[in-house]
C-alpha cells in the first residue's frame, strides 16, 4: 500500500481531464476493512480502489459485482453508486490481459504463481491458455501444487505469471530454476515495485522476453477511473515514462 504509485497515475489523469478531485492513499487494518469503506460511502467518496489483502474481504462488502470479480472472488475497484449501493469490480484481469496482449499464449500451457485474488484474477485474463498451472508455496488453494512442481510446470510453458508479492521492494524473490523453461517462453511478473524483478532479472539473465507489472497497473486504472469520474483516460508511452520516472525517483 505504502509503495503504490496509484495515486500519481491517477492525479495525472485527473489533470489532464481538469476534473477537481484526488486519489489518496489511506492504510485500513484487514479488521476494519467494511466500517472504512461505509465510511468513505458516507462523506462523500466516489469510489475506493483495493490492493492486497483486502480485495476478498471488499468482495463481501459489495452490494453487486462485475463478471471478472465473480469469477475472481475478489474485487479491486469498490464504486459508490447514488442509489447507496457499492458496485465491485476486478480490474486487474483487464490489466493483465492488455498488458500480455502482445504475448501468443493461446492454446498453449501457462505456468500461474500464486493462488490468491490476484491469480484468480489473472485465470480470467489467461483463459485462452490450453492449460493453466498453478504453483503456490502453500499448495490447496485454486488446486495449486507446491513449487516443488516447478520442474514438471516449466517445461513445455509458453508464459509465466507471478501473481506473488515476493519480489516486490523489501520481499525476497522466488527462487525458481528459469533454465528449465523453453527458450521461447514469456516471463510476467505483476509487480511493478521495483519495475526490474529479481524475477524478471533473472529471466532475461536466461534470454527470455519479460513483462513487467506497470502496463497492468496502467490498464487497470482505466476502468476505474472512467467508473469514477465518466471519463475514460488515455494510455500513452508519455504517461508510462512519467510513472517510470517516479519509480526511479523512489529507488534514488
Amino acid at each position: 500500500m505504502a509503495q503504490s504509485l496509484s495515486p500519481r497515475l491517477h492525479g495525472v489523469w485527473l489533470a489532464e481531464h481538469g476534473i477537481d478531485g484526488a486519489y489518496v492513499k489511506l492504510p485500513v487494518r484487514p479488521e476494519d476493512v467494511s466500517v472504512a469503506i461505509r465510511g468513505l460511502q458516507r462523506i462523500g467518496f466516489a469510489g475506493v480502489s483495493v490492493t492486497v489483502p483486502h480485495k476478498e474481504a471488499a468482495f463481501a462488502v459489495a452490494h453487486r459485482v462485475d463478471e471478472a470479480a465473480r469469477a475472481a472472488g475478489a474485487v479491486n475497484q469498490l464504486v459508490f453508486r447514488d442509489d447507496g449501493e457499492i458496485e465491485g469490480l476486478n480490474t486487474d484481469a483487464t490489466g493483465l490481459a492488455a498488458s500480455l496482449a502482445e504475448v501468443d499464449f493461446a492454446g498453449k500451457p501457462v505456468v500461474l504463481l500464486g493462488a490468491g485474488g490476484a491469480a484468480r484474477a489473472a485465470r480470467v485474463a489467461l483463459k485462452g491458455a490450453r492449460e493453466i498451472r498453478v504453483l503456490n508455496r502453500t499448495p490447496g488453494r485454486l488446486g495449486a501444487l507446491g513449487l516443488a512442481h516447478w520442474a514438471d510446470a516449466a517445461k513445455d510453458a509458453a508464459l509465466v505469471v507471478n501473481t506473488t508479492g515476493a519480489g516486490m521492494k523489501g520481499t525476497p524473490s522466488l527462487d525458481l530454476d528459469l533454465t528449465l523453461l523453453p527458450k521461447t517462453a514469456v516471463v510476467c511478473d505483476i509487480v511493478y515495485n521495483p519495475l526490474h524483478t529479481p524475477l524478471l532479472k533473472q529471466a532475461r539473465g536466461q534470454g527470455l522476453k519479460t513483462v513487467d507489472g506497470l502496463g497492468m497497473l496502467i490498464h487497470q486504472a482505466v476502468p476505474a477511473f472512467r467508473a469514477f469520474y465518466g471519463v475514460e483516460p488515455k494510455v500513452t508511452p508519455a504517461l508510462r515514462r512519467a510513472l517510470e520516472e517516479a519509480l526511479e525517483g523512489a529507488l534514488a
